[in-house]
């Protein structure tokens, strides 16, 4: 298989979810090639015949022979890679991990030696950029590391750090082409930035977990605590820091679900009052886990400006104010990890809405409502565990949503503060978020269906 053929192989397989169409077209693409190649063949044959140049024939041929042997074997080879990728999804199991003290400063090291190869790499490519404006790929600086000092850490590891710098530069350069409002040049992370290291093999080749603990190559054993047996094939193992704790993150491959029959589907509309409405008139209330915990928050921030700052005594205290951050933090995603469950075990088909979410915050009086909600928190979630289960999340376009009626179809005006809706043409009275999450059941139209008009849809 070429280079080039291998360059489209590894783009197609790194698409997200791997669509079929694009398969399809792409191996198509391959098969046109190759016809044209044979006629292109065929023509140059028939020319050399006429001026009668026999060994211009046979040159031709066996280059073109090559070429379409080259072809076949990488339209074959793209088939059976691609098929691979339809049927394998990823999932990742966390466990968290109890270093000792000695391994707890190794631990650090290896953070410390990965960050200074991150940064050191960004230089580098900058720096060949504005002497030689030439540009540096992963080959280029995977081809220099094997002379630099390693420092104990282990060799893959590195490699991995390499990567992260080069698919921090592609986004950047596919954000610039997109001509994106905020087109986020790689930064150079700093002592506290920097909390994770890869190791990129499969399970088995520089990490394993035998006897409750967690081997990993030139660290040690670590013991782990594995509150739930691994699922799948493992494929990389991450080590990350949160706060002074350490968490083992594995990403492993799972066969992909099979699809099952739609029989139930709900509209789910999200909001600040109550989490989500249901078409079907259920509510799922809203935590407001924030303000739970708003007065300790702030004791804790008060106490973080009180400190001299950069002693000893204020990094104690922000370790405290991390703690605290990270009850929040773990409190609100163990209720939308619940949430999402329920949707996913009690419907085939779940509509939600397609929200902007970063303009939405805009408005200030409710982005702290907003973050703490966590729309796209349980939506996301809501994805994979129905995709898992063999369902399917479906988003739609939320324009006038709140303001149409789901029975008659009429649009009037409807301010936050009013949270009944009542209908002027047709009377019906329901809940403002009853009310949007019918419609939005009632906006998805299969693909197979004509657009259906607001008298058509069914309440």
């Amino acid at each position: 298989m070429g280079r080039r053929g291998q360059h489209n192989l590894r783009i197609l397989m790194r698409s997200k979810p791997p669509h079929t169409t694009r398969i399809d077209n792409y191996i198509i693409g391959l098969e046109e090639i190759r016809d044209k190649l044979i006629i292109i063949s065929g023509i140059r044959a028939h020319r050399a015949r006429k001026e009668g140049t026999r060994r211009d024939v046979r040159t031709h041929s066996v280059l073109t022979c090559a070429k379409i042997a080259s072809l076949r074997a990488s339209t074959s080879y793209t088939c059976l890679q691609v098929k691979k990728g339809i049927v394998n999804m990823r999932k990742a199991f966390k466990y968290r991990i109890y270093p000792a003290r000695k391994q707890n400063i190794i631990l650090l090291h290896v953070l410390a030696v990965c960050r200074k190869l991150y940064n050191d790499s960004i230089h580098d490519r900058q720096v060949a950029y504005e002497d030689c404006r030439c540009s540096l790929s992963y080959c280029d600086q995977q081809d220099w590391l094997k002379f630099a000092d390693k420092q104990g850490v282990y060799g893959h590891i590195l490699q991995n750090v390499l990567r992260r710098v080069d698919a921090s530069f592609r986004n950047f350069f596919r954000r610039v082409k997109n001509d994106e409002d905020k087109v986020g040049y790689p930064r150079f992370q700093g002592r506290n930035r920097y909390d994770s290291f890869t190791y990129p093999d499969p399970y088995g080749t520089g990490y394993k977990i035998e006897g409750g603990k967690l081997h990993l190559s030139k660290i040690g054993a670590i013991r782990i605590f594995q509150h739930r047996e691994i699922e799948g094939k493992i494929k990389t193992c991450t080590i990350k820091r949160e706060g002074y704790r350490w968490y083992a993150s594995f990403s492993v491959e799972l066969p992909d679900s099979e699809p099952k029959e739609v029989k139930t589907s709900v509209g789910v509309d999200v909001g600040i009052t109550t989490l989500a409405t249901l078409s079907d008139g259920t509510v799922i209330e809203n935590p407001k886990t924030q303000d739970k915990y708003d007065s300790k928050l702030r004791k804790a921030h008060k106490d973080v400006s009180r400190k001299k700052k950069g002693s000893s005594n204020q990094n104690k205290q922000k370790i405290v104010l991390a703690g605290i951050y990270r009850k929040v933090r773990n409190a609100r995603k163990d209720y939308l990890h619940k949430a999402s469950r329920i949707l996913a075990d009690t419907y085939d088909r779940i509509i939600f809405e397609d929200l902007q979410i970063e303009n939405m915050v805009k408005n200030h009086h409710l982005a702290r409502s907003i973050h703490d909600a966590s729309w796209g928190i349980l939506i996301s979630l809501t994805t994979y565990k129905a995709e898992y289960a063999g369902g399917v999340v479906k988003l739609v376009n939320p324009r006038n949503t709140s303001k149409q009626c789901s029975v008659c179809g009429c649009i009037q005006s409807m301010p936050l503060s009013q949270r009944t809706y009542r209908c002027p043409d047709c009377g019906a009275v329901m809940g403002r978020d009853h009310n949007a999450a019918i419609n939005i059941l009632n906006k998805h139209v299969p693909a197979d269906c004509g657009e259906l008009t607001p008298v058509e849809m069914v309440a």
